[in-house]
């Protein structure tokens, strides 16, 4: 139902880097049922970007499932840049939470802190602050750098993250007393209810497109059997719209979701007015994908290189997907 030819291949600037990237690539498929993104990282093989095509499928060919509220508050993230930068980044965002990247590099430590510290300056004491580490710490370090950050934090709202492990986690989480978000570790257990059941953590962090979809997330975050944030894959607003269905169609939100990364962008293919920005710290909760503005799909367009690269990939990973292979 999706012709692959028609696929739309974009290339997006980042503002700042992020994950190492200074460009987001992906795929706009077009379905019945409108529009979805296939946005897998690069380096993930085509097992793991089975499961992002699932979740773009599922947007273009059947939408999503009807929503429990119409708006999500949301967090500004900041990457890994100086305190002034972050400072900024937070004052000019209208919101109330922020999650700040840490841990980017060996021997961080005294740059997280400080901008950690600017974060909570232009927080105010009233807002929420959450750290990000990608599973870069080791339990020692992670107890230690924890404390170090909750300090410069006035209290942190939790860490993301911390280790790699489930068992590291669990065990960071019994000499904390920082609430422990698992990320990471939702998307690669084979069966999602074992990070309840290990103590690994207190919240779990989800997201649609590396799950397979809104539908196989509600299942996994019931799986899960913890209070839920939905964040982001630093996608266009076509591919953030699936992510504000999910969070839109939990049972329960107790957190503001990371879904404020249209701002990491420094373009998006949609009409400004249609754009995933958030409002005082809201986003409506979408019942399809924005529609893609050739114009502004054509500004962002990848190399004819790049585009054969995606368009290649796009093949391999429907055929792996038509045999009934899924990533995590």
């Amino acid at each position: 139902m999706i012709e692959h030819a028609e696929a739309l291949v974009y290339a997006v600037p980042l503002i700042e880097p992020f994950r190492g990237i200074g460009v987001r690539e992906g795929m706009l498929l077009r379905g019945p049922a409108g529009w979805g993104e296939f946005c897998p990282f690069p380096e993930y093989d085509d097992a793991v970007a089975a499961t992002w095509l699932a979740a773009a499928v599922e947007a273009a060919t059947v939408g999503w499932p009807a929503p429990v509220r119409d708006r999500i508050q949301v967090n500004v993230t900041v990457p890994a840049v100086g305190p002034q930068r972050a400072h900024e980044i937070v004052a000019a965002s209208g919101c109330r939470t922020a999650k700040v990247k840490v841990a980017d590099h060996a021997g961080a430590l005294a740059e997280d802190v400080a901008r950690v510290e600017a974060v909570r300056d232009a927080l105010g004491p009233g807002g929420a602050l959450r750290v990000d580490a990608n599973g870069a710490w080791s339990v020692g370090d992670a107890v230690r750098t924890i404390a170090a950050l909750d300090r410069a934090a006035g209290g942190l709202e939790y860490v993301e993250q911390p280790c790699r492990t489930l068992e590291e986690l669990a065990a960071v989480r019994r000499r904390v007393d920082v609430r422990i978000a698992a990320d990471e570790s939702i998307r690669r257990a084979e069966d999602p209810l074992r990070v309840a059941v290990a103590g690994a953590a207190d919240i779990a962090v989800i997201k649609c497109a590396p799950l397979g979809g809104v539908r196989r997330s509600l299942e996994i975050a019931e799986a899960a059997g913890l209070p839920c944030v939905v964040s982001s894959a630093v996608e266009t607003s076509v591919g953030l719209a699936a992510q504000l269905a999910l969070a839109g169609a939990l049972p329960s939100l107790d957190f503001a979701c990371g879904l404020g990364t249209r701002a990491l962008l420094a373009g998006d293919v949609v009409p400004a007015g249609e754009s995933l920005v958030p409002v005082d710290g809201f986003l409506p909760v979408p019942r399809r994908a924005p529609a893609p503005d050739p114009q502004l799909v054509a500004a962002h367009a990848a190399s004819p290189e790049r585009a054969q690269w995606w368009h290649d990939r796009l093949a391999r990973v429907s055929a792996l997907v038509a045999s009934g292979v899924r990533g995590s």
